[in-house]
Order: C-alpha cells, then sequence, then structure tokens
C-alpha cells in the first residue's frame, strides 16, 4: 500500500484515458480547434479542415507515441519508464474501449476532412500521411517495438 499517495493505481497512466469526461473533453477540444482554425480569416474551410487534422494527428502522435515514461511518481520501479502512453494504456490490453475510441477518433475526423476538402489531391495526400502516421505506431503486432531504434531510450 502506498501511504501518502494521491492515487490507488500503481500507475494512472493506465487509466487516465477512461476517466470521467475524457472523451467528451476530447471532443471538445477538437472541435474547440478547428473553430479556432475557422475563425482565422485568411484560411478556407478545406484549408481548416486539413489543419485541425494535421494538428490533432501531430498532437496524438506526440503524447501518445513519441512521449515515453510517466509524469507520476510510481512505485512500479520504472516499469513505464520504457513505454509510450500509447503501451501503457488499460495496461497495454489490447482492443479495449478506450483504445478502439483512439483509433477510431482520427479516421473520422479524416472522414470529414477529406470530404469538406472534395478530396482534393493536395489536401488528400497531407490528411492520408497524417492519418496513417498515427494508425499504424497503434497497430498491436507493434506494441513495444521500436523501428531503426528510434524513441529506444
Amino acid at each position: 500500500m502506498n501511504v501518502g499517495v494521491a492515487h490507488s493505481e500503481v500507475n494512472p497512466n493506465t487509466r487516465v484515458m477512461n476517466s470521467r469526461g475524457m472523451w467528451l473533453t476530447y471532443g471538445l477540444g477538437v472541435g474547440m480547434l478547428h473553430v479556432v482554425l475557422l475563425s482565422i480569416p485568411f484560411f478556407s474551410v478545406p484549408v481548416a479542415w486539413t489543419l485541425t487534422n494535421v494538428i490533432h494527428n501531430l498532437g496524438m502522435y506526440v503524447f501518445l507515441h513519441a512521449v515515453k515514461g510517466t509524469p507520476f511518481e510510481t512505485p512500479d520501479q520504472g516499469k513505464a519508464r520504457l513505454l509510450t502512453h500509447w503501451e501503457q494504456l488499460d495496461y497495454g490490453v489490447q482492443f479495449t474501449s478506450s483504445r478502439k475510441f483512439f483509433t477510431i477518433s482520427p479516421i473520422i475526423l479524416y472522414f470529414l476532412a477529406s470530404f469538406y476538402t472534395k478530396y482534393d489531391p493536395t489536401h488528400f495526400i497531407l490528411n492520408t500521411t497524417s492519418l496513417l502516421t498515427v494508425l499504424i505506431p497503434k497497430m498491436p503486432q507493434l506494441h513495444g517495438v521500436r523501428i531503426f531504434g528510434i524513441n529506444k531510450y
């Protein structure tokens, strides 16, 4: 038992995406980003949608797939130190509801961006590349894999 700590989880990173209101907050954050981009006068609607998609996917990649460790002091003796947030999510169990939500949300945003850009080739390539950069690291076959040793330590 951990005396003097504020949480009962060994690693709070494992459950933070399942916490109450997280999915709603996430959706509202993406919606706010889009509204802010739409309010910039010289951005057209297709540019705003593509920027929303790219900024969202860049943020998702950095926070879920690039940053490793945990911001909390954990009693697990550093086991989470070498894992990304995605790998820590739900104790590494695949196909949980939070993992499904964070896999489907960039796909839905991609479909919206592609539709509102009227499948313009330039926007389509940018949106597709952005989508692939966040979907490929989420594959169960890549759990714990570091391609070319990138982000190994």
